[in-house]
C-alpha cells in the first residue's frame, strides 16, 4: 500500500486581527501538538489560507487511521486544550454539521 492525501477546508472568522493570530500560532505549533501529528502515521501536513479560507493537505501511511487518530485525540489533554484555542479563530464553513471543524473534500482531478 502506498500512501493517501487527505485534503480538507475549514474557515477562519473573517477578521484579520484573528487571522493574524491564527497564523501566529502556526509559526510556533506547540510540541505535542506536533507529537500528536506525527505519532498518528500522518506524514507531511500543509495548510494554506486565502482570504479567511484554509485548506489542509494530509498525507498518511498506510498505518494511519481517522478513528484512531479521534480517540487518541479525544485521550489527549494537550490535543484538546489547542481544539479549544484554535476554535477562537475558526468557523465552520457552510453545510457544515454542527461541531464539525474541519470538513473532508473530495478530489474530482487528476494529473
Amino acid at each position: 500500500m502506498k500512501n493517501q492525501k487527505h485534503c480538507f477546508a475549514l474557515d477562519l472568522k473573517n477578521d484579520e486581527t484573528l487571522i493574524n493570530e491564527y497564523i501566529e500560532h502556526h509559526k510556533n505549533v506547540w510540541p505535542e501538538i506536533i507529537e500528536s501529528i506525527k505519532g498518528s502515521y500522518i506524514e507531511n501536513l500543509d495548510i494554506y489560507l486565502v482570504e479567511n479560507r484554509l485548506f489542509m493537505i494530509m498525507e498518511t501511511n498506510p498505518l494511519f487511521s481517522f478513528d484512531k487518530k479521534q480517540q487518541a485525540d479525544e485521550r489527549n489533554v494537550k490535543v484538546q486544550e489547542w481544539e479549544t484555542l484554535m476554535w477562537k479563530y475558526q468557523q465552520a464553513i457552510p453545510n457544515s454539521k454542527p461541531g464539525e471543524k474541519w470538513r473532508l473534500m473530495n478530489k474530482i482531478f487528476e494529473l
